[in-house]
């Protein structure tokens, strides 16, 4: 890399941080400024972390080696399944996650 290129991936780097910390703290002033938060704008606000966790598993369930894997012999999506249905069950987080990983560890013990 030259200085040139040196100089430049820091500057976006920096850019890229001002406008994150912007966007980000724009929220906290403007429901400053509001007061209250609007009921409905309360109520889907509750939904992002649910979102955001289906955002980052879905694909790694459904994608092995950049392939839609939607089949019998795909351990993480079986496991996956496994754990949604003791999520549903159970309602206990420490349930959910030893489930699946029991379900996805036996799965590879006998493949």
């Amino acid at each position: 890399m030259t200085p040139t290129d040196d100089w430049l991936l820091w500057a976006v780097i920096v850019v890229a941080g001002l406008l994150t910390f912007a966007l980000r703290a724009s929220f906290v002033f403007l429901l400053g400024r509001v007061g209250d938060i609007p009921l409905r704008l309360e109520r889907a606000l509750g939904f992002v972390p649910a979102a955001v966790l289906a955002a980052l598993v879905i694909p790694s369930l459904l994608v092995q080696d950049g392939q839609l894997a939607v089949r019998p012999g795909n351990d993480q999506l079986l496991a996956g399944a496994a754990a949604a249905l003791a999520a549903w069950a159970s309602e206990n987080v420490l349930a959910t996650i030893f489930v699946g990983m029991a379900v996805f560890w036996g799965l590879r013990l006998l493949a």
